[in-house]
């Protein structure tokens, strides 16, 4: 039984690892999706402070504007650090320009 144990648990712990680090990749995506979103708003609005202040609160974030016609476009980049470091988390958010 001591045996078995012993050899289980390493595994048990490294699902449980690759769990909790898949649900943290999950909720990182979530914010970064939130962030574009509003800064695209923002910036459909015009109103660039609101804008710059929505990606500021993803660190790391890259961003990147688009102007196809009638709409302002924003997408954000971030890499993942620690488990998931090779992969990169993109989202995009886009809103009528003017405001209207």
């Amino acid at each position: 039984m001591t045996v078995e144990f012993a050899v289980v648990l390493p595994a048990v712990a490294l699902v449980l690892t690759l769990l909790v680090g898949a649900v943290v990749l999950v909720d990182r995506q979530g914010a970064l999706q939130l962030a574009a979103a509003t800064a695209a708003r923002a910036a459909g609005r015009g109103d660039t402070v609101t804008a710059a202040a929505a990606v500021a609160a993803v660190p790391g974030a890259t961003v990147a504007q688009r102007t196809p016609p009638g709409l302002v476009c924003v997408d954000l980049t971030r890499p993942c650090p620690g488990l998931f470091s090779g992969i990169v988390l993109r989202a995009s958010g886009c809103a009528a320009a003017g405001g209207r």
